[in-house]
C-alpha cells in the first residue's frame, strides 16, 4: 500500500465520520423546521436541543480533520477544488457559521419573534449545509473539477449528479437524525412524540431511499466513470445499503428504535462508502488519480504520524462524550425546556 493510499484512506474515514456524526446533527434541523408553531412544536424543539446540545460543536472536528488532511496530503487537488467550487463551499461554510450562531442565540432570545427568527436560521442552515457539501461531492465525482483548478464556477456543480448528491445528503442527514431522536424520545417515555417522529422518519427514509436509486439513472449519462464504479466494484455496498435501509424502516415501523440506530448507520455508511469505492482510483474523477496527487513523501509520512497521534488524543474524549450524552438520556433525564421556540 502506497503512502498516498494510506493518507487517502484516512481522509475518507474522516469524511465518513463527518457524514455520520455531523449528518445526524445537521438532520435535526429538518425536524426543528417541521415541528410546527411556537406552542405545538415546543416539545420537539426542546428534544432537539437536548439531543444535539452536548455534541453539536464536537462533530466539526471531523470537518477540520478532513480539510487539514486534504490540503496537506494532496495540496494541488485541494487548490483545484477550492478554486472551482468556490460558490458551494462558501455557501456551506456560511451555513455552518449561521447554524451555530442561531442555535446558541435562540436559547437566550428575549422575545418569541427573535426566537422564531433564530429558529428559522438554525433550521434553514441545517438543510443548506449538507446540500452544498453533497453538491461538491457530486461535482468531484462527475469529473467537472479540472486538475489545474479554476473550472467553471456554476456549471461545475449545477448539474444532475450534484443536485441529486445534495438532495441525498439532506435526506440521509434527516433520516439519521430521525432514528436517533426516536430512540432518545422513547427513553424519555414520551410516547406521543415518539409516534409523531416515527411517522416523519419513515417518510424521510422512503423518500431518501427512492432518491438514491432514482439518481442512478441520470448519473449514467452525467457521470459515466462513477456510474461504472457503482455498477461494478461498489455494487455490493449499494446492495447492503438498500437492505440496511429496508431493515431500518421495518424496525422503525415495529418500534425497535435502539436496534434501528445500527441499521440506519450501516445504510448511510455503506452508501457513502459506495461513492468512495465507486470513484476509485480517482481523487478528482477523470482528472487526477490518488497515486499521482500526493505531496512529498516526507510530508505524507509526517501526516500519517500526526493522524496516528490524533487518533490517540482525540478519539477517546469523543467516544466518552458520545457515551456520556447517551447515558444521560438513558437514565431518564427530562429534556431541558427552552425559553422560546422558533417556528
Amino acid at each position: 500500500m502506497t503512502l498516498e493510499t494510506v493518507v487517502a484512506a484516512a481522509l475518507f474515514i474522516g469524511v465518513l465520520a463527518y457524514a455520520l456524526f455531523g449528518g445526524a446533527d445537521f438532520g435535526s434541523g429538518f425536524f426543528d423546521l417541521t415541528a410546527g408553531g411556537a406552542r405545538g412544536g415546543a416539545e420537539l424543539r426542546s428534544q432537539v436541543d437536548h439531543s444535539i446540545g452536548p455534541v453539536w460543536e464536537a462533530n466539526h472536528v471531523w470537518l477540520i480533520f478532513c480539510l487539514v488532511t486534504w490540503w496537506t496530503g494532496f495540496p494541488a487537488s485541494f487548490a483545484a477544488v477550492t478554486t472551482t467550487l468556490f460558490v458551494p463551499l462558501v455557501l456551506a461554510l456560511a451555513g455552518i457559521v449561521l447554524r451555530g450562531a442561531a442555535f446558541a442565540f435562540r436559547k437566550y432570545a428575549p422575545s418569541i419573534g427573535q426566537a422564531r427568527l433564530y429558529g428559522a436560521v438554525f433550521a434553514g442552515s441545517s438543510l443548506i449545509t449538507p446540500f452544498f457539501l453533497g453538491a461538491v461531492a457530486g461535482a468531484i465525482a462527475s469529473g467537472r473539477v479540472p486538475a489545474d483548478g479554476y473550472g467553471d464556477r456554476w456549471s461545475s456543480w449545477l448539474h444532475p449528479t450534484s443536485i441529486f448528491g445534495g438532495l441525498i445528503a439532506v435526506g440521509t442527514c434527516a433520516f439519521l437524525a430521525g432514528v436517533f431522536l426516536c430512540a432518545d424520545v422513547e427513553r424519555a417515555g414520551r410516547q406521543r412524540l415518539v409516534a409523531t417522529l416515527r411517522r416523519r422518519t419513515l417518510g424521510v427514509g422512503v423518500v431518501t431511499g427512492i432518491l438514491v436509486f432514482v439518481a442512478l439513472v441520470p448519473i449514467q449519462h452525467d457521470a459515466p466513470t462513477l456510474a461504472h464504479g457503482l455498477e461494478h466494484q461498489a455494487a455490493p455496498l449499494i446492495v447492503v445499503s438498500g437492505l440496511a435501509g429496508l431493515a431500518t424502516l421495518l424496525l422503525l415501523w415495529r418500534g425497535r428504535f435502539r436496534i434501528a440506530r445500527f441499521t440506519a448507520v450501516t445504510a448511510v455508511a455503506t452508501v457513502i462508502s459506495g461513492w468512495g469505492v465507486g470513484q476509485w482510483p480517482w481523487l478528482l474523477v477523470d482528472q487526477v488519480r490518488i497515486a499521482d496527487a500526493g505531496g512529498a513523501d516526507a510530508t505524507l509520512i509526517g501526516l500519517i504520524v500526526a493522524v496516528g497521534c490524533a487518533a490517540v488524543v482525540v478519539l477517546p474524549p469523543l467516544a466518552y462524550l458520545l457515551w456520556f450524552s447517551q447515558s444521560a438520556a438513558a437514565h431518564g433525564e427530562e429534556p431541558l425546556p427552552i425559553k422560546r421556540s422558533g417556528g
